[in-house]
């Protein structure tokens, strides 16, 4: 065999197109929700447990790494969410043409903005 083949095209050559990312963005934070569900279990023994598991998640949940985690969970389910909806109406055979698909992400990104700001100023 001769050692000097060229590789195959790799991920990192092609062109990034807005339905790959979504797409890709959609499996990413559907892990990421079920791993915040797996948390939120967590969450529920403790508070369960007692007063005083109820204090260690008290100052777990004060710090700002975790204001962090929580903001991006929030994103997380809100893209989500409404990425779904989309792929949904893609199922059913609706807003297949370019223009929609380009069209209906951008408003995805909006409404997932729009979503994570009133829940978490308002």
């Amino acid at each position: 065999m001769i050692q000097n083949r060229p590789l195959s095209p790799h991920l990192t050559i092609h062109k990034k197109i807005l339905t790959s990312i979504f797409s890709i963005l959609h499996r990413i934070t559907g892990i990421g929700l079920s791993i915040g569900s797996f948390l939120i279990a967590i969450w529920i023994s403790l508070v369960s447990l007692g007063p005083n598991y109820f204090y260690l998640y008290k100052a777990i949940s004060s710090t700002f790494i975790f204001k962090i985690i929580l903001f991006t969970w929030t994103v997380g389910i809100f893209y989500h969410l409404f990425n779904g909806i989309r792929y949904l109406f893609w199922t059913c055979g609706i807003g297949m043409n370019l223009k929609t698909v380009y069209r209906t992400g951008h408003i995805v990104i909006l409404l997932t903005l729009i979503s994570t700001f009133i829940v978490w100023f308002f």
